[in-house]
């Protein structure tokens, strides 16, 4: 079974341009997984992206990524 949260880290990771402060809390029941993303605040524009467009994708590798694995991932974005 892959990392879920190492993979969003590293994706998140990735996009911003302070990626040492970024983080990832993971909570949930049974088979659905929270994934909450802190940011620095100078990189919530990058992490959502225009129009959400990054954040939209992030949502999707992890919905397929945790699909693979029988779970139902859901990704939230804070500051």
């Amino acid at each position: 079974m892959p990392d879920l949260r190492q993979l969003l880290l590293d994706l998140s990771r990735a996009i911003v341009d302070n990626p040492d402060e970024v983080t990832v809390e993971q909570s949930g029941e049974n088979d659905e997984v929270i994934f909450t993303v802190r940011v620095a605040g100078d990189d919530m524009g990058k992490i959502i992206g225009r129009h959400g467009k990054n954040a939209r994708c992030i949502r999707t590798i992890m919905k397929a990524a945790g699909t693979n694995c029988g779970l139902r991932v859901v990704v939230d974005i804070a500051e």
